[in-house]
């Protein structure tokens, strides 16, 4: 279907579940490509994003790598390995490991997230380029009551 133009008629008889998977797919890519070229990895991002009590710690205390883990569990890939991506932020003193085995962020990890966060709205806004706000909502709407539909809750995973 590259390259060709359909008409709505044909638009409104595509299966939703291909062009969202599709959708999905390439927009993990392109973040996850921008990130590399940043040097680092979506799954260390989140990491510290976790560990920070600046983001989404509830409390700033370190955790073990399921703590996290579960917490991600709705939008974490299987090919995320976060003991490796873990031992990665250690090695670059982004995080640090207490003796019993719980991760901290460190003040050079805190520094690193907040930095790395001031990336995504650049990278939203290539993503979100020649689509109006209204079109965007609307498509979410659109999506949000599919799931809806299909017995499924569109709030899941949202923090």
């Amino acid at each position: 279907m590259t390259g060709t133009q359909l008409t709505d008629t044909e638009l409104a008889a595509q299966p939703a579940a291909y062009w969202t998977g599709v959708a999905y797919e390439a927009l993990i890519a392109f973040i996850r490509e921008r990130q590399a070229e940043l040097g680092f990895t979506q799954p260390q991002f989140w990491l510290l994003r976790n560990l920070s009590e600046n983001d989404l710690s509830p409390d700033g205390q370190g955790m073990t790598v399921p703590e996290p883990q579960q917490a991600m569990h709705t939008y974490i890939r299987p090919e995320d390995d976060l003991t490796a991506e873990a031992e990665a932020l250690v090695g670059r003193a982004w995080l640090r490991r207490d003796g019993e085995g719980r991760l901290w962020i460190t003040e050079a990890g805190e520094e690193a997230r907040a930095g790395l966060k001031r990336h995504a709205p650049g990278i939203r806004e290539r993503i979100h380029h020649g689509i109006d706000d209204a079109d965007y909502v609307t498509a979410l709407k659109v999506l949000r009551q599919m799931i809806r539909n299909t017995s499924g809750d569109p709030d899941q995973g949202l923090s």
